[in-house]
């Protein structure tokens, strides 16, 4: 064998060595990710390796700022470093990019209009839109400003707002729309309290008679509401007694698109 030889060979075998590592690392951040805090030990038995292989892996890591060591406990967890990778990614992560498949499945599932709203100042504004097979009606709502308080996307959004922001929309004045539509803050309160609480929220001919909704948030990396989806149609259609079974598909589906936005839940 040839000094070339060897030295190919050699170099096949640091490379190979060099994945592994990177490997092992990327399993450690998904053993803290998963566990909150372990020890060296516990590492070192997740990966099936040797204590003094996971404690080099550990000092790499620490050196880097994406774990931490509690001197007191010998535990390890989630750096800082993390987070700030974390955040360098979702802001190049675009909702509506992220969302179009999973707007255009959801549209599928239920057979009606599918929707992503984010927050506009003091209205919900529709960014995404996709059409199932019993959606019929031709009409779009990209771009178009709505009532917070009187769709399901905007009661999802009002929600979970701050206190203090949510408080000043919530007593404002609330325009009617149609005679179901909420106008007066105790009421709103009320339905934003049960939104919190079940995960989304309904919309039933307050906006427009004949039109009812359902809407589930949408979280970004760090837990923060960022946007909501549900689907609208007809109220023959869309009957109250159907909205519960669509609030499992727009649940389920804000749960999918959260977890393209990096939220870890």
């Amino acid at each position: 064998m040839t000094n070339t030889t060897e030295d190919r060979a050699e170099e096949k075998r640091g490379a190979a060595g060099a994945v592994q590592s990177v490997d092992r690392a990327v399993s450690v951040l998904e053993i803290l990710a998963r566990l909150g805090e372990a020890g060296v030990t516990e590492i070192a038995d997740e990966l099936g390796v040797h204590k003094s292989t996971a404690f080099r892996l550990l000092g790499v890591l620490e050196n880097r700022g994406l774990v931490g060591q509690e001197r007191d406990r010998g535990k390890y967890y989630l750096g800082a470093g993390v987070l700030r990778l974390a955040g360098a990614a979702a802001i190049r992560l675009d909702i509506s990019q992220e969302g179009a498949p999973v707007c255009r499945a959801l549209a599928d599932e239920t057979g009606e209009t599918a929707n992503i709203a984010v927050l506009d100042a003091d209205a919900a504004v529709n960014i995404m839109q996709a059409r199932g097979a019993a959606a019929v009606t031709a009409f779009n709502w990209l771009g178009r400003r709505t009532a917070l308080h009187a769709t399901a996307s905007g009661k999802v959004l009002l929600a979970h707002l701050s206190g203090e922001r949510r408080e000043r929309l919530v007593t404002r004045k609330l325009p009617r729309f149609t005679e179901h539509t909420i106008t007066t803050a105790a009421e709103l309160r009320q339905q934003l309290e049960t939104a919190a609480e079940r995960g989304f929220a309904y919309s039933c001919e307050e906006l427009e008679i004949g039109l009812n909704a359902v809407a589930a948030p949408v979280r970004g990396h760090d837990g923060a509401v960022m946007g909501a989806i549900g689907v609208s149609g007809p109220a023959y259609r869309m009957a109250q007694s159907r909205l519960p079974d669509l609030a499992e598909y727009a649940v389920k589906t804000a749960e999918e698109l959260s977890r393209r936005m990096g939220f870890p839940g």
